[in-house]
């Protein structure tokens, strides 16, 4: 979207031209290579690598309140394993999230497809069975 001479500010600069002194964005892994997209997609693509940390803080967060809850009464073992499963998932979906927004960014600079999200149905699939193995686990312990 241009905007008419008149309408632009002052310090503003037409296109996505950067002055000679700009220090380099970093990484130069994503940055360095292609030409600068629309900035509406890069945002979203940083927007959903947010989300992603989002849902890895709230699985360590799940994982380090149930070893707490442990700590304070006499739990089953499969408790621990639980706390300790969700805290190692969420370190590898804040690398997952490091990842995807590198690969997309990547994909928007050089005009490629966006690749294909791999982890979301591991994901999911995981959370299922989870819920469905403490579900058992519940019902086994209540019988």
């Amino acid at each position: 979207m241009d905007l008419p001479d008149d309408a632009r500010p002052d310090d503003a600069r037409p296109d996505d031209a950067r002055p000679a002194d700009a220090p380099a964005r970093r990484p130069a892994s994503v940055y360095g290579v292609g030409t600068e997209p629309d900035a509406r997609f890069s945002l979203a693509n940083e927007r959903t690598a947010l989300a992603w940390l989002r849902t890895a803080l709230g699985l360590v967060a799940g994982g380090v309140g149930l070893a707490s809850l442990a700590n304070l009464t006499d739990p089953h073992v499969v408790v621990d394993v639980v706390a300790a499963l969700a805290c190692l998932t969420g370190g590898i979906v804040a690398f997952y999230a490091l990842y995807r927004w590198r690969a997309n960014e990547r994909a928007l600079r050089l005009g490629h497809p966006l690749p294909v999200p791999g982890a979301l149905p591991t994901l999911v699939a995981g959370v299922v069975l989870l819920g469905l193995l403490l579900a058992a686990f519940a019902l086994g312990r209540a019988v």
